[in-house]
């Protein structure tokens, strides 16, 4: 069962300020402060076993400081935190909701997307049943869904996108960027690349159909019920992960393996799907503003100038790694050798006092 992250944003706090060329930022952060953002978020305590965060840039990074974002430490836990802002009215105005989101675990199962409150949201009681306007970022479980939300409230009732947009899912930091706009269009962007874009009515079921079914037709004789079929030209995305088997990441290497001997160590594989929620999901630079430029702007500012890096130390840190398992495989393989030498000699010996005993004798 995937147990999606609650990370809700609502207003009244921060007051807004006034970005460059005077675009109004209802909320941003960063966490580069590294020690007051727990007087600005707020944990829900609606159920006692809610995970925890920490602040931290992870285990590889493009910047230690500027990396540092809100990370989910427990395995296997609901997450719901929040931060206040000013109240805003958006009337004729451009939206966009702009934040990163790093599953440097590689996550199984879990959800990364945010959620924007009224103002009267009871923080402390946040849930899941939390009435919201906006509902937008990543989830992801198993090989089926692997999707970016964009959930509109509309009349108090929730719409969901009726295209398919796909997620990242390689482990790395990315920009996830949804723009609203006051003529009815709207924007995702993934790395400040537009991913999907449209009319709100085209893409959402706000309105009833504007053409309903004839019931007095019947279905011809010759009509074929397959509603889909293969699209010969369709190409499967390079990232498309869906074995029949994955790798039990759970298991260790005993201590007496011996790669010469007993070949490269490998993690079991088990049957897919083992849809498990590890804790380890880095939420960063959070941006609301009515201006779709300086949003980019920010967003190349922030990921955009950590990104490379991040890539880069990540590489490092995999191939320090491998010369730490080849270092321990050939101390392993020479304390085996060695207590196989200590045996021949012992053994030797042996032979050696059995065969002056029977000259003896003799």
């Amino acid at each position: 069962m995937a147990l999606p992250l609650l990370l809700p944003l609502r207003a009244a706090l921060l007051g807004a300020v006034l970005g460059p060329a005077c675009a109004a930022v209802h909320f941003r952060e960063e966490f580069t402060d590294g020690v007051n953002w727990q007087r600005r978020w707020l944990n829900s305590q609606h159920k006692p076993d809610l995970g925890m965060f920490k602040l931290t840039a992870g285990k590889f990074y493009g910047d230690p400081v500027k990396d540092k974002g809100l990370q989910t430490c427990e395995n296997s836990k609901f997450y719901a935190i929040s931060s206040r802002f000013k109240p805003f009215n958006n009337k004729g105005k451009t939206l966009v909701i702009q934040y990163t989101v790093k599953h440097e675990q590689k996550i199984d199962c879990g959800g990364g997307y945010i959620k924007l409150f009224s103002s009267d949201l009871d923080q402390k009681n946040m849930s899941s049943d939390s009435p919201y306007y906006i509902m937008f970022g990543p989830d992801i479980c198993g090989s089926e869904t692997k999707k970016v939300h964009v959930i509109l409230n509309y009349k108090n009732k929730l719409y969901p996108i009726k295209k398919q947009i796909r997620c990242k899912v390689d482990g790395f930091t990315h920009l996830y960027t949804l723009i609203l706009r006051s003529d009815q269009t709207y924007k995702v962007k993934i790395d400040n690349e537009m991913v999907e874009s449209g009319n709100l009515e085209d893409h959402w079921d706000f309105l009833p159909p504007r053409k309903i079914n004839d019931l007095t037709v019947k279905k011809p004789q010759d009509w074929d019920d397959i509603a889909q079929i293969d699209d010969p030209n369709d190409v499967k995305p390079e990232d498309w992960d869906e074995p029949e088997y994955i790798p039990d990441t759970s298991a260790e290497r005993s201590k007496d393996w011996n790669s010469v001997t007993d070949g490269e160590w490998r993690h079991p594989m088990i049957k897919n799907p083992l849809y498990r929620v590890r804790a380890g999901t880095i939420f960063d630079n959070f941006l609301i503003t009515d201006d779709e430029e300086y949003a980019e702007d920010f967003g190349y500012e922030t990921w955009g100038e950590t990104k490379d890096p991040e890539k880069v130390m990540n590489i490092k840190q995999a191939e320090e790694e491998k010369k730490r398992e080849r270092a321990e495989e050939e101390k392993r393989f020479r304390e085996r050798f060695n207590k196989k030498v200590e045996k021949k000699k012992e053994s030797g010996k042996s032979k050696l006092g059995r065969n002056t005993v029977q000259k003896e004798e003799l």
